[in-house]
């Protein structure tokens, strides 16, 4: 699945709060850069404290596959696993490194998500996993 991963930066209004600069990242399902940055504008349109709009970086990203939490518990955060398929082809071995997204409240949760949802019908290994800046998906 090709993605758009979408940096921005804009002066958010978090509440009563003093607005803040942030910078945020999501990933967005687009056919196009423009697109992408598009969707990814209206996403943070409600949040936007004056001031510019600014998208720094927009870059494709290949993911193999999204695990979004069962269940939401409002702690949930994205992890970025690199996880390598094993192929057998006759007699090799090929092995793939293919990058999945979990979401759920800490990263031994997403580990538990992983072993028991993608590792029981692939032979693979998880070769890493971390917290991602990812903070949400656009479909």
């Amino acid at each position: 699945m090709i993605l758009n991963e979408v940096k921005i930066n804009y002066t958010r209004q978090n509440g009563g709060d003093e607005p803040a600069k942030v910078r945020e990242t999501y990933l967005v399902q687009s056919v196009n850069c423009s697109e992408a940055e598009a969707k990814a504008i209206e996403e943070i349109k409600p949040f936007v404290f004056g001031g510019e709009i600014d998208t720094p970086q927009i870059r494709k990203r290949s993911i193999f596959d999204i695990f979004p939490a069962e269940k939401s518990s409002g702690n949930e955060q994205w992890f970025e696993a690199k996880v390598e398929m094993i192929v057998v082809d006759g007699d090799r071995e090929i092995r793939k490194g293919v990058t999945i997204l979990v979401e759920e409240g800490s990263i031994e949760d997403a580990l538990d998500n992983l072993k028991y949802g993608f590792l029981k019908e692939y032979d693979c290994e998880v070769i890493s996993i971390k917290k991602s800046p990812i903070l949400a998906i656009i479909m």
